[in-house]
């Protein structure tokens, strides 16, 4: 495991200066955490940074796709039956949605802390072009807990088919802490404690405050018994070790479901971390900061500008300070002897400036945000087709979040909310099938993508609503299954299920309106009939008098 993480960590050194790179212009907080160099807590970190563009372009990165792809105060995502006949049936998708609010219920509550660290995971996107998050149980307490992981601070390889299956995170404790972690007289669930090594059990006794540092190593187990309750028989395993003791293995355990979501924002080929939209404006940035530096010494010159002086000793003692008189400054006939230094034009330096932060912000997705600012005379329809246009931009590049980092997200979560007894009883008819389920994603960037059927929809009942009443033929409205599209939109629209009417409702409602309407429609009838009969027995009573 020590011999394969050495070789994860060497392997990724050109990245690593990159990312430093990036870190120094756009995240400073980050400066020099790649290579390994020691930093004083609270120092300065922003000498190479004159134009706060980028920064700030980064920020704002991290909020957009909070708000396009995890909205917090929206249901951003529904499960539902990988087999669609189950989705039929109404105790299996009420299942589904129950599941669903458990999911939004455990993962938004402050002990799980996943807002903080969901944005930290975009933003390490935008900057790196690869973001690490770990899920796992709540310490203490039954629920979830997140943690996106610096990538400084992890290492992580590709299976044959692509996907990340194998994940080193070094980190530093305390001796004391590090007794602390792994006692081995506190059990814990899955998992298997051994002895401290001889040096870190005497560092926690004499010098407690001293670091070590260990790894974490998660992997495929490739000596699993699925027939084994234990970690044995879980799919992954877990391994803490102390690296300055020898290596020496601390503790044994493991994982049913990979326990990181990591992501990549694009992939070159050949290259398992991911390159960010820092790394294709990072030129940009520089050009910039070089273009601040030059338009703050023009700007010096300007307010406070050179001097050119005709050299006749007379301004030897010239003063600059507000209300002197300097004799001389001027000769005779008021030609002044005096004049600035004329500087280059700062107008052009502030166009040039503007030029370089365009694709800055182009790259961050900020101009995604800046159509009513840019033209706030537009109608509604011009700003949703606009932002329709911009979506399907953004939709290949953002859809990979969802496949890398919130699809395994949201199936760790359930696996480790189902181990903890947090989800309610199965239906019999979905544990037949196993519990296999899809996840369908509920953004305002799909939901925007999915709407375009239900538009659709509408335009064309729009439209067989014109022509009936151009013909009087309302008949036309029978090619429309009215049923089935409603309940589709409703799916479309986010609309829960339990909000919806089951079909054996529906059918008993519309027989029970048939019958009021029938029974109305004979009272509003009964005094017509009853003149008629009261003149038919009228003309048989005369017909029977007139015989003879």
């Amino acid at each position: 495991m020590v011999r394969e993480y050495e070789s994860a960590k060497s392997s990724r050194t050109n990245f690593e200066s990159h990312w430093n790179e990036i870190a120094e212009r756009f995240f400073p907080s980050h400066s020099q955490t790649f290579l390994g160099a020691g930093q004083t807590q609270g120092n300065k970190r922003t000498d190479k940074i004159l134009d706060s563009t980028a920064p700030i372009a980064l920020g704002r990165f991290g909020s957009i796709l909070d708000s396009l792809l995890t909205p917090r105060n929206q249901r951003w995502h529904r499960l539902k039956a990988s087999n669609p006949e189950l989705n039929d049936v109404y105790e299996v998708r009420d299942w589904f949605d129950a599941v669903t609010d458990r999911l939004f219920q455990y993962r938004y509550s402050p002990s799980a802390n996943f807002a903080s660290q969901n944005q930290q995971q975009y933003i390490s996107l935008g900057a790196y072009g690869t973001g690490a998050m770990f899920i796992d149980e709540l310490a203490g307490a039954k629920g979830l807990r997140y943690r996106n992981i610096h990538l400084s601070e992890v290492y992580f390889l590709e299976n044959h088919q692509g996907l990340i299956d194998t994940a080193y995170r070094p980190f530093k404790l305390t001796a004391r802490q590090a007794a602390q972690k792994f006692d081995t007289k506190t059990k814990r669930k899955g998992s298997k404690t051994f002895p401290l090594p001889e040096k870190l059990a005497k560092a926690a006794k004499e010098t407690p405050d001293k670091e070590f540092e260990f790894l974490h190593v998660v992997k495929p187990r490739t000596d699993r018994n699925v027939e084994l309750r234990g970690f044995k028989g879980m799919a992954f395993s877990s391994h803490y070790l102390c690296l300055d003791s020898g290596p020496s293995i601390l503790s044994e355990g493991g994982y049913t479901t990979f326990p990181y979501a990591i992501s990549r924002w694009i992939q070159a080929p050949g290259e398992t971390y991911g390159r960010s939209p820092a790394m294709d404006v990072l030129p940009a940035v520089k050009t910039l900061n070089e273009m601040k530096r030059t338009l703050l010494k023009a700007g010096h010159r300007a307010v406070d500008p050179v001097l050119l002086a005709h050299d006749d000793g007379i301004l030897s003692n010239f003063s600059m300070r507000p209300g002197d008189i300097n004799f001389g400054g001027v000769s005779a006939d008021g030609r002044p002897l005096v004049q600035p230094l004329p500087i280059g034009k700062v107008e052009m330096a502030l166009e040039l400036m503007d030029a370089e932060r365009m694709p800055i912000n182009d790259a961050f997705l900020v101009t995604l945000f800046q159509i009513l600012i840019e033209t706030p005379t537009m109608t509604a329809t011009e700003v949703l087709e606009r932002t329709r246009e911009k979506g399907i931009l953004l939709a290949p590049t953002v859809g990979r979040q969802a496949d890398e980092y919130l699809g395994p997200m949201i199936e760790r979560e359930v696996n480790l909310l189902a181990s903890q007894g947090l989800l309610p009883p199965m239906p019999e008819a979905l544990r037949e099938a196993e519990g296999e389920f899809k996840i369908e994603f509920d953004s305002p960037l799909s939901r925007a993508q999915r709407a375009e059927e239900a538009a659709g929809f509408f335009r064309t009942i729009d439209k067989a609503i014109e022509i009936a009443g151009v013909t009087m033929d309302m008949s036309l409205l029978d090619n429309y299954d009215l049923d089935a599209a409603l309940r589709e939109i409703a799916d479309i629209q986010g609309v829960p299920s339990r909000w919806l009417q089951k079909p054996d409702a529906i059918a008993a409602a519309r027989e029970q309106r048939a019958q009021q309407q029938a029974l109305q429609t004979a009272i509003q009838a009964a005094p017509g009939a009853a003149a008629v009969m009261k003149a038919d027995a009228a003309a048989r009573e005369a017909n029977a008098k007139s015989a003879p």
